[in-house]
């Protein structure tokens, strides 16, 4: 019989594949990701504004001065960061030794390039081509090492650990409410409690095995709808779903039982506490190279005068944004409050490359439940 894992207990890591004799075992510094771009030139621009601090003696003179030294800068940090990123499979072949030196060279070059575009404006007479040099090659350094620092954090082991340690914060949650839906239904109805305890067993088993770091939107999608279909049998007409689903998104990757929660939430701090019930609205889109998710749910009389969300310790909204910020860093949006008489969360993804490529006209299904 093949046994789930419910609760927390964290899965054993599997033991790391060896490296072949002289090569490395992972790559040391990765510059392709879009928040390392942005930290990079954040950190250079940082370094540029104290260091043009020295010398300057009004913050009008220093405002010109890291104007001038951005246009030098900017451009040679962006050209170091291509091409350790167009390298990025040919260093991975070398020994680590060898990938830190070529990053810090890579930098002195860059430096020198800095410097080639100030002396053509006349901004530096004479070229301090040594100085530029150096400077470039210890900037280098210290985004190589904590670009290397950054990696070992973001290995599959260390990933697959912390996804697995805020998956395991919702699992209990998900686990008690979803029973407390068949509780309440024994006593009233017990023929369709027990088909209800059928429909839990088919959605424990999909949703609590272990499934990996990520899982598809479509995925998430089923399992949402699964849960909701559950709480539709506890709510009756009281709860009205409503679903608007674009199939290009579905290929989206996001942690697993993300959408759960959320859903969770618009039930139960939408529909349960309103008299006459509520309504839930799913809403995904492929928008260019993005993919949307909103969930929506009207909000109780009361909060829907005053404009203010449910109380709570937002757990698992925090729980949410943390598992996207480690998957897909800078590249995941997220936001959630309250709109009007709705109450709103919003989610911006990096779509799948198949996906976003794709020249088929939107297809939208909406359907009611």
């Amino acid at each position: 019989m093949h046994e789930t894992q419910i609760l927390s207990t964290l899965p054993g890591v599997p033991p790391p594949a060896r490296a072949a004799p002289g090569r490395a075992p992972v790559l040391v510094f990765d510059a392709c990701d879009l928040g390392v771009v942005l930290r990079a030139v954040l950190f250079v621009e940082l370094v540029l504004a104290v260091g043009a601090m020295f010398g300057a003696p009004a913050p009008l003179e220093w405002l010109a001065r890291v104007a001038l030294l951005t246009g030098g800068a900017l451009p040679a940090t962006l050209a170091w960061l291509v091409a350790a990123c167009s390298a990025k499979r040919l260093l991975a072949r070398l020994p680590v030794r060898v990938q830190y030196t070529a990053g810090v060279l890579l930098g002195a070059l860059a430096g020198l390039a800095a410097c080639a575009m100030l002396t053509m404006v006349g901004a530096a007479a004479p070229a301090p081509w040594w100085a530029s040099a150096a400077s470039g090659a210890l900037l280098a350094a210290l985004l190589v090492a904590a670009l290397a620092l950054r990696a070992r954090g973001r290995t599959p082991a260390a990933t697959t650990a912390r996804l697995t340690e805020l998956q395991s914060r919702i699992r209990p949650h998900f686990l008690f409410n979803t029973l407390n839906s068949a509780i309440a239904l024994v006593r009233a109805d017990p023929s369709r409690a027990e088909s209800l305890l059928e429909d839990l067993s088919d959605l424990f088993r999909h949703a609590l095995v272990e499934q990996g770091e990520t899982v598809t939107l479509a995925e998430e999608l089923e399992l949402a709808q699964r849960y909701l279909g559950i709480e539709q049998v506890r709510f009756g007409e009281r709860l009205q779903v409503q679903w608007q689903i674009d199939p290009r998104a579905g290929s989206a990757l996001l942690p697993p039982l993300l959408l759960q929660p959320l859903v969770e939430n618009a039930v139960k701090h939408g529909v349960e506490p309103s008299s006459w019930g509520g309504r839930l609205r799913v809403c995904t889109e492929l928008r260019g190279s993005r993919v949307i998710v909103r969930i929506t749910n009207t909000l109780p009389a009361e909060r829907a005068r005053t404009g203010e969300a449910a109380p709570g310790h937002g757990i698992a909204l925090a729980n949410v944004r943390a598992r996207l910020a480690l998957l897909h860093d800078v590249q995941a949006e997220f936001s959630a409050g309250v709109r009007g008489p709705l109450y709103e969360v919003r989610l911006s993804l990096p779509a799948a490359r198949a996906a976003a490529s794709a020249g088929a006209p939107r297809a939208t299904a909406g359907r009611a439940a």
